[in-house]
């Protein structure tokens, strides 16, 4: 009965991405870190309602590790090596009350390139390209790439950022699927010059040849708050509500930066 569950499951999976991992859930912003500047961030993802064991077992239906009261935690670590180039490396860890315990889930390399600041465009805007691999006890794929373009831009008090993403898979299931394409979106309004409150969306709708339904469709909806507590620090803090069947239903998120400045910082780059 297992093994029909799990054929079953990892079939449904050849047609679409499978449910989002809830490593890393944030909405990117435009400029890279600071030439000469390392950032490091702590996200840590806690899920309330999400996929479940299989009766018996310590995995979900698809065979990778239950979501619901899983917590995700990244170590996120980004060096910025010119005005208009970083790299980041990711960390991924997961730990659960169903047997599986704590345990490593993958690494991503994700460099970025952006449009210095120097050149005064409208819009800050950047394109980034995530590779990595994560273990198949927590993703039906294991070797993926994110291509994620970023535009960005403070009007006001508003601040809205747009990452129209793309994603594919080199190794499972969703294989077949092709390019995804998975947009995130923010709005937020500063209250004041320290909080900044809105909302952000993350999706993940089907192939880019002809999207899923909407049933299937990963659809999540998160009101957050950012804190300035200074230049060198980051905090965003949200609550994650799933809207479709393919999305896990509650969760809540927190990310904590602080930037670091290792020897001496070189002057601005001449244009």
């Amino acid at each position: 009965m297992r093994a029909f569950r799990l054929s079953l499951a990892l079939a449904a999976a050849a047609v679409a991405v499978q449910a989002q991992d809830n490593y890393e859930i944030q909405v990117y912003p435009g400029q890279v870190v600071e030439k000469g500047i390392t950032m490091v961030e702590l996200h840590s993802n806690f899920t309330f309602e999400g996929s479940r064991p299989v009766p018996g077992t310590d995995r979900a239906e698809d065979g990778t590790a239950p979501t619901t009261h899983a917590l995700h935690e990244t170590v996120e670590i980004t060096h910025g090596f010119t005005d208009w180039f970083e790299t980041g490396l990711y960390i991924f860890t997961s730990y659960n009350q169903y047997g599986n315990g704590y345990g490593w889930v993958g690494d991503h390399l994700r460099p970025r390139v952006a449009v210095p600041e120097r050149l005064k465009w409208p819009v800050n805007l950047s394109l980034s390209l995530e590779f990595g691999y994560q273990r198949a006890k927590y993703s039906t794929d294991t070797w993926t790439l994110e291509i994620r373009p970023i535009i960005d831009k403070q009007v006001g008090r508003w601040y809205l950022s747009f990452n129209p993403t793309v994603d594919r898979s080199f190794h499972g299931p969703g294989v077949a699927s092709g390019v995804v394409f998975s947009p995130n979106f923010k709005a937020g309004y500063d209250v004041t010059k320290k909080v900044n409150v809105g909302l952000e969306y993350y999706g993940s709708l089907g192939p880019i040849t002809g999207f899923d339904q909407i049933r299937d469709q990963e659809q999540q909806i998160v009101p957050a708050i950012d804190l300035n507590l200074g230049k060198n620090w980051e905090f965003n803090a949200g609550i994650g509500i799933g809207v479709t069947q393919a999305t896990d239903h509650l969760l809540v998120k927190l990310i904590l930066g602080r930037r670091f400045e290792f020897g001496h910082k070189a002057g601005p780059e001449k244009p």
